[in-house]
């Protein structure tokens, strides 16, 4: 499977990161040690939401999405 996931920072909670992966506990595991250069400053992070998908360009497309102005919006309504 591959994953859309936001992450939410616990300690600063308006800020979010929006990725992609397949394996979910891994890469969140990845994000609280401060392997990415990204997302290190704001953890440690809790998935806020996650999204399967069997096709990886589909999840890709989806995370484009997200990451827009619309997609951000569209998060903010929703999640």
């Amino acid at each position: 499977m591959y994953y859309v996931y936001i992450l939410q920072s616990i300690n600063i909670p308006d800020s979010f990161y929006i990725g992609f992966t397949t394996d979910l506990k891994q890469r969140l595991a990845e994000h609280n040690s401060g392997k990415s250069i990204h997302t290190n400053k704001y953890r440690p992070w809790r998935i806020k939401n996650y999204f399967a998908f069997d096709e990886e360009q589909k999840a890709k497309d989806f995370e484009s999405y997200l990451k827009t102005h619309s997609g951000r919006k569209f998060c903010k309504n929703h999640f």
